[in-house]
């Protein structure tokens, strides 16, 4: 348990640090950190640290306006919650083989709650949306 938590606590400060490239960090990675930083803090300290993180890396090279609110806030939430259904003390791997469909980003989970003009709107980029599709759970 706590080598796993090392090493979570050594993929926010590498991602923090700014020795991630953009281009080696892909939607998959963007869910691993979001799991790192859930298993290591509340879901509110999660939201605050982990969007300030993304912020902070997307303007550091230059692509401030690829940092989208809504679906980081989404994922998060939807990470937050499937940990839980899940069991907390889950390795990444457990959860992975338990919550794939989390990892699939075009015509992915999202679109099962927001509709694609929601998606692609400005407030959405600067503001959490709620979703705006019914949804039928489980």
């Amino acid at each position: 348990m706590i080598e796993q938590e090392q090493a979570e606590r050594q993929e926010i400060d590498r991602f923090e640090s700014g020795s991630i490239s953009p281009e080696s960090f892909r939607h998959a990675d963007h869910v691993r950190l979001a799991f790192c930083y859930l298993r290591l803090y509340s879901p509110l300290e999660s939201l605050e640290k982990f969007s300030a993180a993304l912020k902070r890396f997307a303007q550091s090279h230059g692509k401030e306006r690829l940092y989208h609110e809504t679906i980081t806030w989404a994922y998060l939430l939807l990470i937050h919650e499937r940990m839980h259904r899940c069991g907390s003390y889950q390795s990444w791997e457990e959860f992975v083989a338990e919550n794939p469909n989390l990892l699939i980003w075009k015509n992915g989970i999202l679109n099962r709650y927001y509709t694609e003009a929601t998606l692609q709107s400005d407030l959405a980029r600067r503001v959490f949306v709620f979703p705006d599709k019914m949804v039928q759970t489980r």
